[in-house]
């Protein structure tokens, strides 16, 4: 009898570690401009090539070419660029002030900042944002001064969190920002619920989410899918696909069988596979979903292939798992040299101006730092109130803790008098 056949365990296994040749050829692309754009309130029955192609906008002479160009004027791509490049320096300022110890934490979106940046511009003020920590382009669209951003990093005196939360994790109320969390992929179902809660107020905001590939295993995106497929909810959940989730290559999270945007149609959602690369495939696939959401046809999951370029963070080595030269290699190119040279295609752009604007952004960063020290640094003062710790809590603060607050505030007042007897 011939040997019956066996089970065997599959471990997924990166395409190349340290020291081997990168390999990208696991990478499905699409040619630029070959996915044709369907209606908005196309059935999610019809939508299935979306989700296994690639949508692409900017082809390899830098053109706009497909039924998905979104035909933006020129000076709206030079205000996406500037934000882009504003993310850039902005993160390479704070990972240099990370490494010299004037602040404890940092993590950089270095390759990504088409995702945040073009997704914000094609939504609306009043749209809800629930970010991953990867999205530091949304609040330079949204116009959050860089010295806020600044001085939650230093948890200062002015540090919009009073000191309550880790590097990097800023919320935004007045620009409809939500609260970064560090337990991965809380910001999915928390979208939904909002999105749900403006369709019953008969709004027609939508709410936008980001998560990494890696979170897209935690059991927060499954059930985000089911609320948001049978409520309809209004909301665009965004996989953002960078290859690694710290250590950890994609296939982990299942993407080597099927992309993360074939899980849209499994739940009755629409999944759309997007260049994350290029500027005007995000905004344009992000301008279709939130118009989908708007009009009652519901949520949208998309895919944003990309590249995490930078370390998952201050603390992570990325040259332990990976080759050091996968990013020069990265099939779609870098997301700021290709709105460039798109713009310098047209006309509408030189290296001289983006050298000026380089340096410009530059000269605003470093006066953005020296504003925010001004409030506090790790070392020296003004310290953060200790006595902030007991407020935003309750409503009405409980006994024990007003009993604490006493406790603190006499022992305060006692080390200050101690201090003053000293000095006399």
């Amino acid at each position: 009898m011939a040997p019956r056949p066996r089970s065997r365990l599959h471990v997924p296994h990166p395409p190349a570690r340290p020291g081997d040749p990168v390999d990208f050829s696991y990478v499905r692309t699409s040619p630029a401009g070959e996915m044709p754009r369907p209606e908005v309130a196309a059935p999610v029955a019809t939508l299935a090539p979306l989700a296994n192609e690639l949508v692409r906008v900017l082809g390899d002479d830098h053109r706009a070419v497909g039924a998905w160009d979104p035909h933006l004027e020129p000076d709206v791509l030079q205000v996406g660029l500037r934000h882009m490049l504003l993310t850039r320096l902005f993160d390479e300022r704070m990972q240099r002030t990370q490494r010299q110890g004037k602040i404890s934490f940092y993590m950089r979106s270095l390759g990504e900042e088409a995702v945040s940046v073009a997704q914000a511009m094609a939504l609306r003020p009043g749209d809800m944002l629930f970010p991953s920590y990867r999205n530091q382009g949304i609040y330079m669209v949204r116009g959050r001064p860089l010295v806020d951003l600044m001085c939650q990093l230093l948890s200062n005196t002015r540090d919009m969190c009073k000191g309550r939360q880790l590097p990097v994790m800023y919320h935004w109320k007045d620009g409809n920002i939500f609260s970064i969390s560090g337990n991965l992929a809380t910001q999915f179902p928390q979208a939904v619920g909002w999105a749900m809660a403006a369709a019953i107020k008969g709004q027609d905001d939508v709410a936008c989410a980001w998560i990494g590939e890696g979170s897209s295993a935690e059991g927060d995106f499954h059930s985000a899918m089911i609320f948001a497929e049978v409520y309809n909810a209004p909301v665009i959940l965004n996989v953002v696909n960078n290859q690694w989730a710290i250590s950890t290559f994609q296939g982990f999270a299942g993407g080597e069988q099927a992309t993360f945007a074939a899980r849209g149609p499994g739940y009755g959602i629409p999944g759309i596979r997007v260049d994350g690369n290029d500027f005007l495939a995000v905004y344009a696939v992000t301008q279709w979903a939130a118009e989908r959401a708007r009009t009652g046809s519901g949520p949208t999951l998309i895919e944003h292939v990309t590249y995490r370029a930078a370390a998952h963070s201050t603390s992570d080595d990325p040259s332990r798992y990976r080759p050091k030269d996968e990013y020069e290699r990265w099939p779609l190119g870098d997301p700021v040299e290709r709105l460039k040279s798109h713009l310098v295609a047209l006309g509408e752009w030189s290296e001289e101006r983006h050298a000026a604007l380089a340096k410009e952004l530059e000269e605003h960063v470093t006066k953005s730092w020296k504003e925010a020290t001004k409030f506090g640094t790790l070392t020296e003062g003004p310290k953060l109130d200790p006595d902030l710790m007991f407020e935003d809590v309750y409503k009405e603060m409980p006994p024990h803790l007003e009993k604490q607050r006493a406790q603190l505030r006499a022992e305060l007042a006692a080390a200050a008098a101690e201090r003053g007897a000293e000095r006399g």
